[in-house]
């Protein structure tokens, strides 16, 4: 959905939409303008500069004001949502956070691996993260509908207060145990990294342990969204 105009790209954001694309016109000089897109950066929206005459036609010849935003009208929860989730099903809480992952195709892969396994939710940070765009739509092939997606201020706080809720994280990073060695039968959430950087060391330092996947081909890591599938097929397996 394309909106347009100062104050409704404003309120976009302040209503928690996620913009997969803002347009800004070439050498339009405005504060109110640049604050748009110090926050669309924030949200690592994809941000292009057009001539005047390319956003009217973009827009259908309506007052712009300069800038116009590709939304995704997505409804995100909170942590609390998910493990609310897990209580009503009577089960324990499989949670997945993602730390740092930008690229949309891995996010809507690791949407499709969690619902295909049973997960009761995910976490991203709501800066420097991929969010829910058209292309993560497509790629978890309709999984983002069945799927509850919370946005948090600060990850490791996040962390933090699921630990004090008996949640027990894990990261999947290099250095820890084989899946198959730990225990997943309780409350759990694993912490995927993106594949530059893996997880952070701070995040990682605040999780209770770390899953290493075995590997034994001559490439020495696995995309990030095949990773998170393996550890989640793993808990669902213990799980029975």
């Amino acid at each position: 959905m394309l909106i347009y105009g100062r104050n409704p790209v404003r309120e976009a954001f302040r209503a928690g939409k996620t913009a997969e694309k803002i347009y800004f016109v070439k050498g339009e000089r405005d504060a109110r303008l640049s604050e748009l897109f110090s926050e669309a950066k924030k949200r690592g929206a994809t941000v292009e500069y057009v001539e005047k005459a390319a956003l009217d036609r973009l827009c259908g010849g309506g007052n712009h004001q300069g800038v116009a935003a590709q939304v995704t009208d997505f409804s995100y929860c909170s942590p609390d949502d998910i493990l609310a989730l897990a209580a009503e099903r009577g089960e324990k809480a499989c949670i997945v956070l993602l730390d740092g992952i930008t690229d949309p195709h891995n996010f809507g892969a690791i949407v499709r691996s969690a619902e295909c396994f049973g997960a009761h939710g995910i976490i991203i940070p709501a800066r420097r993260s991929v969010t829910v765009t058209d292309t993560v739509v497509k790629v978890a092939s309709g999984a983002t509908e069945h799927m509850l997606i919370a946005k948090v201020t600060n990850l490791n706080d996040a962390i933090r207060e699921l630990k004090e809720r008996n949640v027990w994280v894990y990261a999947c990073d290099f250095g820890g145990e084989p899946p198959k060695q730990v225990d997943f039968k309780d409350n759990i959430a694993i912490v995927v990294g993106s594949e530059g950087t893996g997880v952070h060391r701070l995040t990682r330092e605040l999780c209770d342990g770390v899953v290493t996947i075995p590997e034994y081909g001559k490439i020495n890591s696995l995309n990030a969204s095949v990773a998170a599938g393996v550890v989640l097929y793993e808990i669902a397996r213990q799980r029975g």
